[in-house]
């Protein structure tokens, strides 16, 4: 018989409140609520969950756990598979892979897999004391060696399954800290920095050793790596170079990348200024161009920046828009406003510092080669939406240092590393997975190419 108990809902932080502190949005679930929750899963006999989940969670018997009240198994059963349980229970689209093949969800509301996913996770935090010591001694070393390159989110899973191994794995990372895309691009309201932190550590004590300020291509390369005794060498560098508009008036003051109006809030700090030295302008009415998830995180920033307004700029319907439906419901809640329907053309300027975005207004047509209806100008005149800033959240792309740093390796036309299924390149100790392979993706994607290159490396060196 189908469960046909309703799902629980998040709780969160009031909009008008959280709209001006970066403090965490969502608040988890507490216990009760929890296992009322996870008392809606079938266990079913053969999950269909489980196949929707990049990392292969199992999930069923971490529900399981939670439903006997079994909490240190439950933790046990779920770090098991996933590296970075408690930013995957944040940040992952549950709702279009593991919670879009729950049985319940083909009748009504799938189970909150990732709601209670970070459950879970938050309580083995809290409980390290109780948790398993599986999931936090490292295994004994098997006298191989790999590097790994970029620590976010495909370099983490990476390290992570290979530390399980018993390789010695060094992780070299560009910035000063650690988590890529995770630290620099997800604001601190989605993703706290202190559950980062606590996810490289847990790394950390499983024998991982992470090497900062080490821009691979510049101070040395794949081969390089290979020749000093490393057996093998990940790539897990992801598409961090922004793209851009490529219309009139994009050197303006006040126009930014959306990487670098988010690198130097999250990052950087540039919210505290100036007890932090990186400063930002802030703005008054703030545009941001795009629908993705980013846009979203740039907009919401903007708001607790304290812009007077923010208006986020779509050429397609808020029905088309890529970003996950929260985060669209909760910049709306936050009070950014969404023009849809409108084409950027141009930024207008004076003295140097930019004063609005030339639009065209548009309508949907027939459908493109994605599948979405592409849209068309509806024949009327431009129109300028005036502003004092303009953020770009229209994707990213491979850095050109790519090419420096992976000497021998394919890549394609667009500069991204060209690999089998299993994240092997055409030099058969240089392995690569994530957006450096696929271009921009999510993090639960990347870390299942990181997780999948490891177990190739594995097969390969032992």
């Amino acid at each position: 018989m189908v469960n046909n108990v309703p799902r629980h809902p998040m709780p969160q932080r009031d909009a008008k409140e959280r709209a001006r502190t970066f403090d965490e949005v969502a608040l988890g679930y507490d216990d009760a609520t929890a296992l009322a929750e996870a008392k809606r899963c079938l266990q079913c006999k053969n999950p269909p969950c489980e196949k929707g989940c990049p990392v292969q969670v199992l999930i069923r018997d971490f529900i399981g756990a939670i439903i006997a009240e079994d909490m240190p198994r439950a933790f046990e059963l779920l770090k098991e598979r996933n590296a970075l349980p408690a930013v995957c229970g944040r940040v992952c689209p549950q709702e279009t892979q593991c919670e879009a093949k729950c049985v319940l969800g083909r009748r009504g509301e799938s189970v909150a897999i990732g709601r209670l996913e970070r459950y879970v996770a938050d309580w083995g935090r809290e409980n390290s004391d109780a948790t398993s010591e599986s999931t936090e001694e490292s295994t004994p070393q098997n006298g191989r060696r790999v590097a790994v390159i970029g620590s976010g989110p495909a370099g983490l899973a990476c390290a992570g399954e290979l530390a399980k191994g018993g390789f010695e794995v060094t992780i070299f990372e560009a910035l000063h800290t650690g988590g890529g895309v995770l630290s620099y691009g997800i604001p601190e309201f989605r993703l706290p920095k202190a559950i980062l932190d606590d996810e490289i550590a847990s790394l950390e004590r499983a024998g991982v050793t992470f090497k900062y300020n080490q821009i691979v291509g510049r101070i040395t390369d794949a081969q390089e790596l290979l020749e000093s005794g490393y057996d093998a060498v990940f790539f897990g560098t992801g598409a961090g170079l922004p793209s851009f508009l490529g219309i009139d008036g994009e050197n303006f003051n006040g126009v930014y990348s959306a990487n670098e109006f988010l690198t130097r809030i999250n990052l950087m700090k540039a919210y505290k200024f100036p007890q932090y030295d990186t400063p930002i302008w802030e703005g008054h009415h703030v545009v941001v161009v795009g629908g993705g998830n980013v846009a979203m995180d740039a907009a919401r920033c903007a708001l607790r920046m304290r812009a007077d307004k923010v208006t986020i700029v779509y050429r397609r319907t808020v029905d088309e828009m890529p970003a996950r439906n929260e985060e669209i419901e909760h910049a709306i809640e936050e009070n950014a406003q969404i023009r849809e329907l409108c084409a950027p053309l141009g930024i207008t300027g004076s003295q140097g510092w930019c004063t609005g975005l030339e639009v065209q207004q548009m309508k949907l047509g027939e459908p493109d080669e994605s599948g979405r209806r592409r849209p068309v100008s509806d024949g009327s005149e431009p129109f300028v939406i005036e502003c004092d800033t303009i953020i770009t959240a229209v994707g990213t792309k491979a850095n050109t240092l790519t090419a420096d740093a992976t000497s021998g390796v394919e890549l394609n036309e667009w500069g991204y590393v060209i690999t089998d299924e299993d994240g092997r390149t055409s030099n058969p100790r240089v392995f690569a997975g994530g957006d450096i392979v696929t271009g921009a993706a999510t993090v639960i994607l990347a870390m299942g190419a990181g997780k999948k290159a490891a177990q190739a490396i594995i097969a390969d060196f032992l």
